[in-house]
Order: C-alpha cells, then structure tokens, then sequence
C-alpha cells in the first residue's frame, strides 16, 4: 500500500464520485482511478466503496478506512512541513490563517502583536472556508487560523469573539422599513442556506429557527460569503448571516438585527497542541491582548 492509494481514496471519499475525483482533483483518468481503489481494496481485503450510477458511497469498512487514511496523510502533510521549517531555521516562518472576510478585523492587530519578531520571521497570511483552515492547521501549512470550532479537527480553540446574526435581504425588500425582524417575518420568503463549508454556522442557524418554530426549506445553499450576497440581491431571498459580513456588503444588500435574544456564533483561534513553535507560544500569550484591542470601541 502507497500513500497515493490513501490519497486517491481521500479524494474519491470526499467527492463523492470516481469521474469528479479523477478529473478536478487528482488529474488522472477515470479508469486508471477504478483500477487505483480496487488494487486498495484487494490490499485492505474489504470493499469500501458502493459504487452506482449516481456516485459512490462508503461502505462501513469504508467509513473507518477513511478516518485513518485522512489521519495518515495529515500526519504526512505535517511531518513534511516541519522537515522543510527545521531545513531553514535561519529565518522562522509564521502562517496565519482567516475566515474569509476576518482578515480585515483581526490581521492588523495580529501584525501588531508580531511587530518585534518582523525582522526575524516569515510571516504569510491565508484566507479560507473554515473546515479548510482547520485541515491546513491540522497538516502544518498553518500554525494558526481564526476560524469556526470545527469538530471534526482535533484542535485547540480558544473563542475570541461571540457575534451576533443578523438577517440580509436585498436593500429595497419590503422589510427594510422595520428596525428589526421577527423570525416569523421569515415565513413565506425565500430563505438561503448554509452548505458544507459553512457545517457550524448551519448548525446554528437551524438552532435558532427551530427554537423559534419557524420550519423554512432553503431555495438555495451556498458557503461562499460573495455567492450569499449576490444570491440575496438577484434572488429576493433573505439569509441569516454573523455580523462581521456587513462589512463586506455592497449597495444591493443590507441588513437589520432580529429582534429579542438573537443567535449567535463564535469566532476562535485554532492551533495543535503538538506545534512547537515559538512564535505561536509568543502570539497565544498575547491573545487577551488582542481581543482587547478589536473590541475597543473605535473613535
């Protein structure tokens, strides 16, 4: 068994279908792929994967077998970024990691708390969806990112922010007029949804609606922030969006608070535990620090 064995199975797993998997995301051809899981499957001495004309899933032996293959190879991932940092060590490397539109917040006060070591360090900076942050921080290719508490990665999270959600809709719907929005001001208007990129931000807004009695089925679903806006303003649909997006929205949206006790969801920092290095030590010692900093009122 080679690692590319695990990587294709990965790949198929994730994707959900052999053709998808072979053409966007290994770059080989479909038989050749076909040929690739079945020598793993003779290997494993199970089958572990359903195959059938709309895709494939994972059989039970297929399910556990995926666990630790992703397991294995982000061990690999992390074992080659530390070799290649140790390869260097005349100059550290610092990769932070944002949610996609955190950045604008929390990156210039990161690079506050980062000022001194400048001369001494490389520092890059990512944006992402957050189960991709957590995955890059779990390989090594980051050694923090300010992210949702993905489950599913076994990280640190230290929460740095609670904000609240607030509803979007397009900037001449008819509920513009109100100061605030009821949940049952939902009912009846096409509602976007949350996709798979966006698995804990979902789960709270079907908490939220649940708890309030509101049963909505989603028009669409999406996880990119741009897609949710533009999806408002073309579609008339409505969303429940963190606050921090009103940052980002453009004329043809906007949004108002709910009313009464809204839902809400935490923005962390997310490291291993297994990380030695010193800046990240240096950077979490200053991380009240930080959170001060951003919370306090601007001028």
């Amino acid at each position: 068994m080679e690692l590319r064995h695990l990587r294709y199975f990965v790949a198929v797993a994730e994707t959900g279908s052999l053709t998808v998997a072979a053409e966007r995301r290994l770059h080989t051809s479909q038989p050749s792929l076909s040929r690739q899981i079945k020598d793993l499957e003779d290997q494993v001495g199970a089958d572990l994967l359903i195959r059938s004309a709309r895709g494939v899933t994972l059989t039970e032996a297929g399910k556990v077998f995926f666990d630790h293959a992703r397991l294995a190879l982000s061990q690999v991932d992390a074992a080659i970024e530390a070799a290649r940092k140790a390869a260097q060590p005349s100059k550290q490397h610092f990769a932070l990691g944002f949610l996609t539109g955190q950045e604008m917040t929390w990156l210039p006060e990161a690079m506050h708390i980062l000022r001194a070591e400048l001369p001494n360090i490389d520092v890059t900076v990512s944006s992402d969806y957050s189960p991709d942050l957590a995955e890059a921080v779990v390989r090594g290719k980051l050694d923090l990112a300010f992210l949702r508490a993905e489950p599913d990665y076994d990280l640190v999270y230290h929460s740095v922010i609670r904000e609240p959600l607030v509803v979007l809709m397009p900037s001449d719907h008819r509920l513009v007029s109100r100061d605030k929005i009821r949940p049952k001001d939902l009912i009846g208007e096409p509602f976007i949804g949350m996709g798979n990129k966006a698995t804990v931000l979902r789960a709270v807004i079907d908490d939220y609606l649940e708890r309030s009695g509101i049963d909505i089925t989603p028009e669409q679903v999406v996880d990119n922030p741009a897609m949710v806006m533009s999806l408002v303003a073309s579609t008339r649909g409505l969303t429940l969006i963190p606050a921090y997006m009103q940052k980002l929205m453009p004329w043809s949206v906007v949004s108002r608070p709910l009313i009464g006790e809204p839902p809400t969801i935490d923005l962390t920092v997310g490291y291993s535990k297994s990380n030695p290095s010193p800046i990240l030590k240096m950077f979490l010692s200053h991380l009240d620090d930080l959170i001060a900093r951003v919370s306090k009122p601007k001028p």
